[in-house]
């Protein structure tokens, strides 16, 4: 279970490099403190990709049972942040893209499910709920690659350079991806209207 407080904040705590080294040989006691520090801020990116707090969840287990297996490997030639965003993020897009066509068929009574009962707690929760109801709808329907830059770019604050570097694409990539993602939202906000 994810420490609440980190799921909250969402942010990731420094990790030192010691910690890091132990835990990369074999120490499972720095490995639980990678976790502590870490566990938030990758779930909060999952569920950004993703948009469900299951996928979310599953990525979050799925990425540190990739980051035990391959602690060995990273050699801080990028931060630690940069190194397990990235698996973080073509994780939640694995998942996304496996869940698209189960998720097209069941929204609707995840919907239900997750609404519980209606309570009266006026105009500004409603509002609210419809306009993040609203920015998931729109996040989902870009395609991955899109929806995967604006996230970074526009939610997570990263710039042009750490967004290829998190992706592996090349800058002018992450420019068109998001230029693109930019005017498909545009396009659909205008048409609702």
């Amino acid at each position: 279970m994810l420490p609440l407080s980190n799921i909250i904040e969402g942010k990731m705590q420094p990790i030192p490099e010691e910690i890091i080294i132990k835990a990369s040989e074999g120490d499972m006691h720095a490995f639980e403190e990678i976790y502590r520090r870490a566990s938030g801020y990758v779930y909060t990116i999952a569920f950004r990709v993703t948009g469900r707090r299951e996928d979310a969840q599953e990525v979050t287990q799925d990425v540190f049972v990739s980051v035990y297996r391959n602690l060995s490997k990273f050699r801080f030639k990028s931060s630690f942040k940069t190194w397990i965003y990235r698996i973080t993020t073509n994780k939640a897009i694995n998942v996304y893209r496996k869940r698209s066509k189960e998720r097209a068929r069941t929204v609707a009574f995840d919907d239900a499910i997750d609404a519980g009962p209606v309570q009266e707690t006026g105009t500004d929760l409603l509002e609210k709920e419809h306009s993040q109801d609203l920015v998931r709808s729109m996040l989902n329907s870009l395609p991955d690659e899109q929806r995967a830059c604006l996230v970074l770019k526009e939610i997570e604050g990263l710039k042009y350079e750490e967004i290829a570097e998190t992706l592996n694409i090349k800058i002018n990539t992450v420019r068109t991806r998001l230029k693109r993602a930019r005017e498909k939202l545009i396009s659909r906000y205008r048409k609702r209207g």
